[in-house]
């Protein structure tokens, strides 16, 4: 059994230029953790050499050390492993950049985010960075995979191994970059040191455009081929132009000149948003369609497939989103249940009230069967065959009008079919797509039975 000082590895979850991400177990107790062990990638060690890198590594341990806010991630412990440091914090399963679909080519397509919840995600984001920038750091490295995603859907920053104290110089080699192409602001490219509090937030309107519109900017706001996001996205309009085009401006001049100044413009266009709705939303609703409905058949049955297999026996296109949506007909039996006429299944309308790991998703299985809930036996983990019934397109504003039918706390859900012995395949109820995660992954259920 590996261990990194007296904490049990128990998966890789990732590697960056200055060290290795590990996901722990603290024995005895069982509490699971993430690790940042000091393990850097042999260019940058020929590059900055080993003490430098160390005396990075410890000074984002200490900046994670005096920092306390509910948005960014905190610091458990610290200590050494064969002369290597490393530092404990908190384990969450999700990021924002794993739920938007990124991957290593950075420029391709993404998944879209409705706006009330992008604008949420940009608004936690800021509420941590003006704590940040009022100690005096500046992250310079913001970027969807650096913001954690916790099970109650908040924001964590990490990853602090770019940041800088007011003052500070970088004394590293000049053609060494810092921060992540297509976010880091145009003159931390130029210029380590000129990177100021404007630095931060032009990542967060690069991200903003990239969640309403599934896309990255391909040119800055003032250029002739530059796409307004209103022409990307029916639900936005000149005030969501204007908001972005001054976030991501080139000059840092042209941009908010602090977290609170971008905070209450957010509030504004948020405002802004929630009066289109209300317009939209006292329009008279369109009588629905109503289709001839033939019955369904779906897998019932639990697969454990990779996921190279498992993405055209789910049906899935290339960002793991249904290729064709199913035409439903649903009826609420009882407050409990709901009924789709035409798979002929009994989904559980609101599910577990908590979130829970695999193995707990199987005893909550099991208790209701033995208390029978809402007069049905049956009940299991459905297959992602299933459970992609649920999904429709990204939802547009008159879809907002709409009061939900099942209870939206239950984001993230289960599904019987496995990745591995290891791993799950789970779906996003609101961003419509699937995907996998360990089986210690906290996630709900919503429980299936057949009529």
């Amino acid at each position: 059994m590996k261990r990194i000082g007296h904490y049990i590895i128990r998966a890789l979850l990732g590697r960056g230029g200055m060290g290795k991400v590990f996901k722990v177990e603290l024995p005895v107790v069982g509490k699971t953790s993430a690790l940042k062990l000091l393990d850097p990638d042999p260019l940058l060690a020929k590059l900055l050499g080993m003490p430098k890198l160390r005396d990075l590594f410890l000074a984002e341990a200490k900046i994670l050390a005096r920092l306390n806010h509910p948005h960014i991630v905190d610091l458990h412990d610290f200590d050494e492993d064969q002369g290597r440091p490393f530092y404990v914090m908190a384990y969450y399963a999700n990021n924002l950049g794993s739920l938007l679909g990124e991957s290593y080519r950075t420029d391709q397509p993404s998944r879209t985010i409705r706006v009330d919840k992008a604008l949420n995600y940009i608004r936690q984001t800021l509420e941590g960075l003006a704590c940040l920038h009022d100690v005096g750091i500046v992250h310079r490295d913001i970027k969807p995979f650096n913001l954690l995603i916790t099970e109650l859907d908040s924001i964590k920053i990490c990853d602090f191994g770019l940041s800088k104290l007011r003052g500070e110089r970088f004394s590293g080699p000049s053609q060494l970059n810092v921060g992540s192409p297509f976010y880091a602001a145009p003159e931390q490219e130029q210029s380590p040191d000129a990177a100021g509090p404007s630095a931060d937030l032009y990542p967060l309107g690069i991200m903003l455009y990239r969640m309403l519109t599934g896309r990255l900017p391909e040119h800055p706001p003032h250029h002739r081929n530059y796409q307004k996001p209103s022409s990307l996205n029916m639900d936005l309009d000149a005030a969501w132009d204007h908001f972005l085009a001054r976030a991501t401006a080139v000059a840092p001049e042209e941009r908010f000149a602090h977290a609170d100044e971008m905070l209450h413009a957010l509030d504004e266009l948020f405002k802004h948003w929630q009066d289109m709705k209300a317009k939209t939303c006292a329009l008279p609703v369109a009588a629905p369609n109503h289709h001839q409905l033939l019955p369904i058949t779906l897998r019932s049955l639990p697969v454990k497939m990779a996921p190279k297999e498992a993405q055209p026996v789910f049906g899935l296109d290339a960002l793991w989103r249904p290729r064709v949506y199913a035409v439903t007909e649903y009826t609420t039996p009882s407050a409990d249940i709901v009924f789709d006429s035409a798979t002929r299944l009994i989904w559980q309308r609101a599910g577990s009230r908590y979130p829970d790991s695999w193995p707990q998703a199987q005893a909550y299985i099991q208790r209701l069967n033995a208390e029978r809930f809402a007069g049905h036996g049956g009940w299991r983990l459905p297959t992602i065959n299933e459970l992609v019934t649920l999904l429709a397109p990204a939802p547009q504003l008159q879809d907002l009008c709409i009061a939900p039918l099942f209870d939206p706390l239950q984001r993230w859900l289960w599904s019987s079919d496995r990745r591995s012995f290891a791993a799950a395949y789970y779906v996003d109820i609101q961003l419509g797509f699937v995907g996998w995660q360990d089986l210690s992954a906290p996630y709900y259920v919503r429980a299936v039975c057949g009529a």
